[in-house]
């Protein structure tokens, strides 16, 4: 009965928005491709628009309609994202499909601008893949299911459009529209000390938002004549070197707390401690990743000079990232918060990636972040289910359960050992293509690509040791007899090893074969490597002093570290 429900409600939301969304074509929307529906607009309008009907719908109280109506939506919306790629996405195409424009408020020179390519559009699937499960991970909740499903759809649609947008305005909007609901969904649902992470998140991610805005119109108003923020026309503008750093510096604030980058991580540790499972799942999964996709699209894409100087401090801060997580995990006892380090710490990689300047390197980023947003997501949910049992985080409560939950500790240990880079699995694949593309770029000195690379690495010795360290101290350290005797200490339920299922699936897939998802932006990620090797060619001035020596941020480091040579050709 609740699932005819379902699709019927989810019918008649579709039935509806199909005429707004094709009168956009009307208005001077233009598809390319094969595309004959528009799927980005659909895809960010339709559970926002599924999420205003909440309100209207039945149900007896205690959420079990609901639940299956934001379901319902959930996978309407990650299937109306899959038919956009394989009806109007060609991976072998670099510059932008599904393009869909229609002028909003010409006065302000804001644009209805959508479109996907490969820095997009596996983030896109990503988005609507982690939120349908989130829904699903969110099934025993039955304080205020209405406004909790509320959130998590109108999050769906706000996530999607970061990815899709090609209005640096309309981007910041989009940026803004998750900020409330994530803030809402900690602060209502969440732990001991929820008001305080709530208020730390919005606080730091409002604050850095501010230089999106602030770059955003210094960019749109440069050089006179009518503003513009579309992607596209910024990319034509000559911006001038000190121009271009001024703005890369303010986006680089931005996005690195989002990202996060160390020093600007502390609100995340605080979220994850007070968050539910799906929450989790959402912040892990999807918010970190907007941080990442923000850095190539503006910094590198629209930047390209500023990064060209920018590049090796931000090489220096991704191994800050992973040493630092790492060590801090290593030391948490809660365990939520080691997790959380542990998030921090594989970020690292995806900066490490984007300062390469080689095609290998940041295809490993974009990797890193596809991978990352899986294992998080599934290692966060674990922790949730075992919340639920346990009903405490610290490690020195716990021990002595994986007699009585061997379904879980079997989940746990799949889970942590991707998120180790066994090989294998996704983690494996885009840490070593980081590794490696940052090895062999040119664009450093064999001493600095050496020291950085070796530093990295101790990163990677650490992570075995705290997740497995980890799953003995929960499931076989010294037995906790009031934990072991609780009546609620089950096993793992269907549910929860049908989400885990769902998430090990392209973890081990892409493992195995990740040309399935790297040949789906190589395209767009060759052009954007070529767009950086021609800035490097103008910052190079003369060539003989070499692109990093020349670098305000080789002020930062060693000058022995930073020596490159120049490029050829």
């Amino acid at each position: 009965m609740f699932v005819d429900f379902t699709l019927s409600q989810g019918a008649t939301v579709l039935a509806t928005l199909t005429p707004l969304v094709l009168g956009l074509q009307g208005s001077g929307l233009e598809p390319t491709g094969l595309q004959a529906f528009p799927w980005l607009s659909a895809s960010i309008l339709f559970p926002i628009a599924a999420a205003l009907l909440i309100p209207f719908i039945p149900d007896p109280g205690d959420g079990k309609t609901i639940r299956w109506y934001a379901l319902g939506i959930s996978l309407a919306t990650f299937l109306l994202t899959v038919g956009g790629y394989l009806n109007g996405y060609d991976p072998a195409v670099e510059g932008l499909q599904l393009v869909e424009r229609v002028s909003w408020l010409p006065d302000l020179g804001l644009a209805w601008s959508v479109g996907a390519d490969g820095l997009s559009m596996p983030l896109i699937l990503l988005t609507s893949f982690i939120t349908a499960l989130a829904v699903l991970a969110a099934w025993p909740v039955t304080f205020k299911p209405r406004l909790f499903f509320f959130l998590i759809l109108a999050m769906d649609g706000g996530q999607i459009a970061v990815f899709a947008v090609q209005d640096m305005l309309l981007f910041f909007l989009a940026w803004e529209l998750e900020l409330l609901p994530v803030y809402l969904l900690l602060a209502i649902w969440g732990a001991k000390k929820r008001q305080y992470a709530a208020t730390k998140f919005i606080l730091y991610t409002a604050g850095g938002s501010v230089f999106i805005l602030l770059a955003a119109l210094a960019m749109a108003f440069y050089g006179g004549g009518a503003p513009t923020f579309e992607f596209t026309a910024l990319m034509a503008k000559d911006f001038p070197e000190k121009f271009q750093l001024l703005c890369y510096a303010g986006l680089l604030i931005a996005f690195g707390v989002k990202l996060p980058i160390v020093p600007l991580h502390t609100w995340l540790p605080d979220a994850h401690g007070e968050a539910t499972a799906p929450v989790h799942m959402l912040l892990a999964g999807i918010l970190l990743k907007m941080g990442g996709y923000a850095l190539l699209r503006f910094n590198v894409q629209l930047l390209p000079e500023a990064h060209a100087h920018f590049a090796p401090l931000l090489v220096v801060l991704g191994v800050v990232n992973i040493i630092y997580a790492a060590l801090t995990s290593f030391a948490q006892r809660n365990l939520k918060r080691k997790i959380a380090y542990s998030s921090i710490s594989h970020m690292g990689f995806v900066l490490i990636g984007i300062g390469s300047f080689s095609a290998l390197g940041t295809s490993g980023a974009v990797l890193q972040m596809v991978s990352h947003g899986l294992i998080g997501a599934s290692l966060f949910f674990l922790v949730g289910a075992t919340y639920d049992r346990t009903h405490t985080l610290q490690l020195d409560e716990m021990g002595g359960v994986g007699q009585k939950m061997r379904k879980m500790f079997a989940l746990w240990t799949i889970c942590s050992l991707a998120s180790l880079a066994l090989p294998g699995m996704s983690g494996f694949v885009s840490e070593l293509m980081v590794f490696v593309g940052f090895a062999t770029s040119e664009a450093y000195s064999l001493t600095f690509r050496i020291v950085m690379s070796v530093l990295a690495a101790i990163g990677v010795i650490l992570t075995p040791i705290y997740l497995l360290s980890m799953l003995r101290e929960i499931f076989f350290g010294k037995e906790n007899a009031e934990l072991a005797a609780h009546n609620q200490l089950v096993d793992a339920e269907p549910r929860e090893i049908y989400i885990i299922s769902c998430l090990l699936v392209p973890i081990i897939g892409i493992g195995l074969y990740p040309r399935i998802l790297t040949d789906s932006y190589r395209a767009s990620i060759e052009a954007l490597v070529q767009r950086e090797t021609v800035a490097m060619a103008k910052v190079i001035h003369p060539p003989a002093t070499g692109l990093i020596r020349r670098s305000p941020m080789a002020e930062l480091l060693p000058p022995a570290l930073l020596q490159a040579p120049a490029l050829a050709g």
